[in-house]
């Protein structure tokens, strides 16, 4: 929760690049953040969206290690070489984007890092904004061992035919049936991607399958209201968004739950 600590309590944490094997065995960087202390911790593999593996990302990283979360954000387009991150997001974009099954096994790789950390209690979630949202759907469908998945607005989780590719052969909502653990939605009434008839049939799929959710929308809201750097940022949404987050982080992720 916001400002939920002791002023005489140690606060520390430790971030940096790492090297995990992802698809294919390729050698990609990751970056970790992490509370400094004995643990254990439960993590957070966060997938990166569309602007790609930028600050932003980092930031929200070492956020969820500053409320004792151990984070590692892998970065999915390591296969598009390197530079600013907005230099290698517009390569990845005009090259049709990320593959699926390259997001899927370096979100499994991610997964088996932080699994393998003596530090870690073993309760993983997974989450994404925007493309990350659709990829971390579609990571918790296709790999069992999250214990949580926080979908942002991931557009493009229902895909009509005509966005269908080769890299992105099967629209995530066709997975549904296989999600694995309970889903966290946070939306923007305002969107257009996911606009709300979309996140409503998203709803109704999850129903189908008697999964467990929790759906926030919010008026006045658009894509991206989280995101303080943009003129997308929504305060008191974001705020609100940031507390039903922590919430449920605790009745999921919690060992004594």
């Amino acid at each position: 929760m916001w400002n939920d600590w002791q002023t005489d309590s140690y606060e520390g944490q430790t971030s940096e690049l790492v090297k995990i094997k992802g698809y294919q065995d390729d050698e990609i960087n990751a970056y970790v953040a992490r509370p400094n202390g004995t643990g254990p911790y439960p993590a957070v593999v966060l997938l990166h969206h569309m602007p790609g593996w930028d600050e932003f990302c980092r930031e929200t990283a070492r956020r969820f290690a500053d409320h004792g979360y151990i984070v590692i954000c892998p970065n999915l387009y390591e296969r598009f070489g390197h530079g600013t991150p907005v230099d290698v997001a517009a390569k990845a974009r005009g090259e049709g984007g990320v593959s699926d099954e390259s997001v899927v096994a370096d979100a499994k790789a991610s997964l088996d890092y932080l699994k393998g950390l003596s530090n870690c209690t073993g309760k993983v979630a997974v989450l994404g904004h925007c493309s990350g949202g659709r990829h971390s759907y579609l990571a918790a469908c296709r790999i069992t061992g999250f214990s949580a998945i926080i979908d942002y607005w991931g557009g493009n989780v229902i895909m009509p035919p005509d966005r269908i590719t080769e890299k992105q052969p099967v629209s995530p909502i066709e997975y549904t049936k296989d999600l694995s653990c309970p889903i966290l939605g946070i939306f923007g009434n305002d969107d257009q991607n996911p606009n709300p008839a979309e996140v409503d049939i998203l709803e109704q799929e999850l129903k189908k399958f008697s999964k467990q959710y929790e759906f926030n929308r919010y008026d006045g809201a658009g894509h991206g209201f989280f995101y303080y750097d943009r003129p997308s940022y929504r305060q008191e949404q974001s705020n609100d968004g940031w507390e039903k987050v922590w919430t449920f982080f605790e009745n999921h992720l919690s060992t004594s739950k």
